[in-house]
This record gives structure tokens, sequence and C-alpha cells, in this order.
């Protein structure tokens, strides 16, 4: 496993694309630089606000079109047949690749943090807990969209893995805006199902902490570790999934 995590990390930190992707990441946060002059209001809320999203949006457009790659290549290329005629069982082939991505995905997330926090130093904004939780559970939900990102490639084309990928992504990210729907048409059980359908999308929504940044609402520590647990369980059922259904998957020469 730690052979093809190894392999897997150098082939992507060989990608030109990943490169691209990165430098446009660290324009736009150097950009939030000028936010101040070009805002009306809470500068440095808008600041912080922009720079979040511009390393969770970049990093999700690497995970997406890069990460889409990860199986996609060896079963075109038919290297998937080399590979697994090897003594290397399948669910290491799948954690291998996981486990490689994510450690590009964590270095690419602490240098558009350094970037972030160096901005933020810039501009005299402080450094709250908050922003530091934000970028972890930034991580996390990047870890997720790559174990759905491998769990639809298992048993789906290139292009269907970006799209589905990406409506997760939203879907999971507007189900408050849903229930809050659901609620105010008065209907118990349109209310019951929604929540029962959320059980089935990653928890975006709870992890999406930056929009609490420089608000009044105080959190307990009981809510960043509910919700990293819920985050990492998920994360440990879409792999298990995903090592399932690659088990039982056959390949054609």
């Amino acid at each position: 496993m730690f052979n093809i995590a190894l392999n897997t990390f150098k082939e992507i930190v060989r990608n030109k694309f990943l490169y691209l992707i990165l430098f446009f990441a660290f324009v736009f946060i150097a950009f939030s630089l000028l936010l101040g002059k070009l805002t009306i209001g809470d500068d440095d809320k808008v600041i912080v606000d922009f720079g979040l999203s511009m390393i969770e949006i970049f990093g999700l457009v690497g995970v997406l079109f890069v990460g889409s790659q990860l199986l996609f290549k060896e079963i075109e290329g038919k290297t998937i047949f080399l590979i697994l005629s090897k003594p290397i069982k399948r669910y290491e082939f799948i954690l291998g690749k996981f486990f490689g991505f994510s450690f590009t995905i964590m270095l690419i997330l602490l240098l558009q943090a350094v970037l972030f926090l160096a901005v933020l130093m810039i501009k005299d904004i402080t450094i709250t807990h908050l922003i530091l939780i934000s970028l972890v559970f930034t991580f996390l939900k990047l870890e997720i969209c790559l174990a759905l990102v491998l769990f639809f490639q298992s048993f789906m084309s290139n292009i269907l893995t970006i799209l589905m990928t990406l409506m997760v992504y939203v879907i999971s990210h507007s189900y408050f805006m849903v229930l809050d729907m659901m609620m105010r048409i008065k209907s118990m059980t349109a209310v019951y199902i929604a929540k029962v359908v959320h059980l089935l999308f990653p928890p975006f929504q709870s992890l999406n902490t930056k929009d609490l940044i420089g608000s009044f609402e105080a959190l307990s520590p009981s809510f960043f570790v509910s919700n990293s647990v819920y985050a990492l369980g998920y994360l440990c059922v879409i792999l298990f999934l995903t090592v399932y259904i690659f088990d039982k998957k056959k390949f054609e020469n």
C-alpha cells in the first residue's frame, strides 16, 4: 500500500494541471489584498470569506479533474492488470491511491493556508480559532470529495464521476435551505424525508464554518468534535463501499 501511495504522490506532483490550479489559487488569494479597497462594509470578513472560498474551490477543482484520473488511467491504459498481477490486494490499491492523493491535497492546502494567513497578517486581521478550524474542515471536505470520486469512478465513466461528485457537493451545501423550505410548507412528512435523505449525503453544510466567522454565535467544542467524527465516519463508509465494489469488479483485456 505504501508503494502505491508513494507512486501516486509522485505521479500527481508531476501533473502540470495541478500546478496551474495552484498558481491561480495563489493569484486569487493574493488578490484579496485589494479587496479592502474595492468593497464597502466589513472588509475583514470579505477578505477572510474570499480567501477561504478560493482555497476550497481550487482544492475541489484539483480533486475533480486530477483525482478523476486516478483509476481511469490505470483501467484505460491496461496497467491495472500488471498491478493486480502482483501480490497486491485490491483494497491496498484503492487505499494506496487515496492516501497518495490525500498527502498531495494536504501539501497544497498547507501552501495555500500559509499564503492566506500571511495575507491576514498583512491586513492586520486577527487569526481566530474559527479560521483555523475552517481550514481543517476544508481539508475534511476535500478528503470526502476524493473518496466520492474514487467511489463513483469504480463503476462510472470519467465525466459522470465529475458530474456526480459535483452534484453531491452542491446538494450537501443546500441541506439547511431545503429543510427551511420544507418547514415553511408546514409538512412534517417532507421534513422527515429531507432528514432521512440528508443521511445519504456528506455533512458539508455543517463543515461550512467560514460563514460563522465574524458572527456573535458561540459554538461549543462538541460541535466541532461531533462534526469531525461524523465526517470521518462518512469518509470511512464511502471508502469501504469503494473497496467492496472494486473488489467485485471484473476487468476485460
